[in-house]
């Protein structure tokens, strides 16, 4: 009797074949129907329902790892977290139904997609999550799968409210410097004496760290720097910011005030380096992190379901964690179809950074 062949699917579209357009949708944010009008102009039609299957396929393959890497972003020393919005058109449908029906003023409507970037105790883990779900709640969820007994993590964000857990002393809290410079910067033209004697300052403290970088100095060398020369600097612009805030030489409702409160109100959180080893100084490592999935959104505008997002959550998760560890993301992805079996088995095993080790006795 003929053997019957496999899937058809699976001998049309190779491993190799669904990687590449997973990597086209969400690394270059192209939209499947647009792939699907390139493809035919060079002759490989493929529609953009398939492209969707072909891309869930990888998801289904790499789910566990994504999984997984919540685990080891909650065993790192340092996490930066911030948010960026998202649209979902299953939640705008539920949205739309939620204002038509009494009683629903309080209902949550907002969608956003939280970026993770976990550093410090392990290689560099990249996270997006996607959903109604805030970056404080989201962190919470990871930081639920934190071993006990470990150190406090550092936790750098904005100041925003949505980016706390509910009981933040879990955390070392640092908070963003770069936003409070955007502040006065954005103020230079209206207070020019003023927001130029602050962002002289920063820029002075900024220059020592970048020194700190260009000398290879170690965590405790760093800190030793900065509080040699960045603690003099800024305890003389503490002082002059509430000497200005005493003196009524700012007006209390004013632009101005806000940016001085921004400072003022979180210094201690603010100035983390000065204290602790290996504190960064803003949040732009997330910041950066967040544009692939502002590329995604800019050019692909929407996910169709909250499945989607989550398809889109793995493999954008996985994709720039590979990036981090300077692994091939194609030959990865192609990796975990490959040996679907063996992932599901042992997820820990298949990460970017160790995954090689397993293929030659994959079977």
């Amino acid at each position: 009797t003929a053997t019957l062949p496999g899937d058809i699917d699976d001998k049309k579209y190779s491993a190799r074949a669904c990687a590449v357009v997973a990597l086209s949708r969400y690394h270059l944010g192209l939209p499947y129907y647009r792939l699907e009008q390139f493809q035919t102009l060079v002759g490989v039609p493929v529609a953009d329902a398939t492209q969707w299957e072909l891309a869930e396929r990888v998801a289904d393959s790499a789910y566990p790892v994504f999984e997984h890497l919540q685990y080891q972003a909650a065993q790192r020393d340092l996490i930066f977290q911030d948010d960026t919005s998202v649209r979902i058109l299953s939640l705008l449908r539920e949205n739309r139904q939620l204002k038509q029906q009494s009683g629903s003023e309080k209902a949550r409507v907002g969608m956003y997609t939280t970026g993770l970037v976990a550093q410090g105790g392990g290689p560099t883990v990249v996270l997006y999550l996607s959903g109604r779900d805030h970056a404080g709640e989201n962190l919470a969820n990871v930081l639920a799968r934190r071993e006990p007994g470990l150190a406090k993590p550092m936790v750098m964000s904005d100041a925003l409210s949505v980016n706390e857990l509910k009981d933040d002393t879990t955390v070392r809290r640092l908070h963003c410097l770069a936003h409070g410079v955007r502040q006065f910067i954005e103020l230079e033209a209206v207070f020019p004496s003023q927001c130029q004697r602050v962002l002289d300052d920063l820029s002075l403290v900024y220059e020592h760290d970048a020194l700190t970088t260009d000398q290879s100095l170690n965590a405790h060398q760093r800190l030793h720097f900065h509080r040699q020369h960045s603690a003099p600097v800024l305890k003389r612009l503490k002082g002059w910011l509430q000497q200005q805030i005493d003196a009524r030489q700012v007006e209390p409702n004013s632009s101005l005030a806000t940016a001085f409160g921004y400072l003022l109100n979180r210094w201690e959180s603010l100035t983390r380096f000065l204290s602790i080893p290996n504190a960064p100084l803003d949040n732009n490592t997330v910041e950066r992190a967040l544009k692939l999935v502002i590329r995604q959104r800019k050019a692909s505008l929407f996910y169709a379901s909250t499945h989607s997002a989550y398809v889109a959550s793995v493999l954008t998760s996985l994709m720039a964690t590979c990036v981090e560890a300077g692994v091939n993301a194609l030959e990865y992805l192609v990796a975990l179809q490959q040996h679907h079996s063996a992932v599901f088995s042992a997820p820990s095993r298949w990460l970017p950074w160790n995954y090689t080790q397993q293929l030659p006795q994959a079977t």
